[in-house]
């Protein structure tokens, strides 16, 4: 291990990759964490089978010879036991997504999935560096370097500063620098089904019918993609569906008629668990039916406007859509039975089957 000095620091090479770790072979616990744009120093100690770490600053603003003082300064309070008051220095990405992700009030397995996955995928080589060694440049260049996918580019940087500011709750860190970065305009895809009498046409031309079923289903519902591909027969019952777990961390009832059983009736049957199964699924359920030329969303889309346009109050598609409603009034006092909105649900699927031309609808 070398001696951390002023000369030593400024002839090292910023790292190539992750973060290296320069000991002092002095001070005990004194170090140099050097990573691809920067040099800081801190001390880290074991303390009661913990291990703590507390940051003195950037180099060259701090200097070797005051890092050296200040760490000097540290082993001796720690040595009389002050060190379990110490604030612990920050947490890397990685240990602050895993501390978010574990909350039990996290809204949904999907959430949770989500960000996992875009860490892994766009900001891998972050998840071994401690938050505070995360700086606006770095945010700003990132987010700029996925500007051909301005949605990502988004989702990606507002998630990474979901976890760093849940990690402000328990952690001396400044405000999140993504307040540097200038966000992309997003403009929402917005379509729908124009031509139901085609769509009919095209999903009846699919080879799987269970593929059939599911498009059907997710038009005449109104339900996201990934909550009808998880959909269990036991929460099929005869009046209503039931989603135990949904995208905003409760669960939902959704009036079903004669008509969704109908559609379900192909597939009935064919799985004990699944509604929607596959062979090669996980846990033998399907996950990707064959793409349409309009997307799963689009369905539910459409399901809102034909709805709108059938004479359904926009409040009333906001429930069977399971939209969190924006008044106080609405999230906290107004909970319409399944009853009341089975109404709205019949003439919703009346007009879809007039416009696609179902039988006996």
């Amino acid at each position: 291990m070398p001696k951390l000095t002023e000369t030593f620091a400024s002839k090292l090479s910023q790292a190539d990759k992750g973060t290296q770790k320069y000991w002092d072979n002095e001070i005990k616990g004194f170090v140099l964490f050097v990573g691809k744009r920067s040099k800081t120093w801190y001390f880290q100690r074991d303390v009661g089978g913990r291990t703590q770490r507390v940051l003195i600053g950037r180099y060259p603003m701090i200097s070797a010879a005051t890092a050296r003082q200040t760490a000097l300064g540290f082993a001796l309070e720690w040595g009389r036991g002050a060190g379990k008051a110490i604030q612990v220095g920050a947490p890397t990405l990685e240990s602050a997504m895993d501390v978010y992700l574990a909350r039990t009030k996290l809204r949904s397995e999907a959430h949770r999935s989500g960000v996992r996955q875009q860490f892994a995928l766009h900001l891998k080589e972050w998840l071994s560096l401690p938050l505070d060694e995360i700086t606006k440049r770095m945010v700003v260049a990132k987010h700029q370097s996925m500007a051909n996918r301005p949605s990502a580019a988004n989702h990606t940087l507002k998630y990474f500063r979901t976890v760093w500011n849940h990690a402000r709750r328990t952690s001396e860190l400044p405000e999140c620098p993504t307040l540097a970065i200038e966000w992309f305009e997003e403009r929402p895809e917005g379509t729908i089904i124009e031509d139901l009498v085609l769509w009919r046409r095209t999903i009846e031309a699919l080879p799987n019918p269970i593929h059939v079923t599911f498009y059907e289903f997710l038009l005449f519902t109104g339900l996201r993609k990934a909550e009808a591909l998880k959909l269990e027969w036991k929460h099929v019952h005869e009046g209503r569906l039931h989603l135990p777990i949904t995208k905003n961390g409760r669960s939902f009832d959704l009036p079903i008629l004669q008509v969704h059983h109908d559609i379900l009736a192909p597939v009935r049957g064919l799985h004990r668990r699944w509604v929607f199964p596959a062979a090669r699924g996980p846990e033998g359920r399907l996950t990707g039916p064959k793409r349409l030329n309009w997307s799963p969303h689009s369905h539910r889309r459409t399901f809102a406007t034909v709805a709108m346009e059938a004479g359904v109050l926009e409040e009333v598609v906001g429930r069977l859509l399971n939209h969190t409603p924006l008044s106080i009034t609405g999230q906290r006092y107004v909970r319409p039975s399944l009853d009341a909105l089975r109404p709205a649900m019949k003439t919703t699927c009346s007009e879809l089957g007039r416009r696609s031309n179902r039988p006996g609808t």
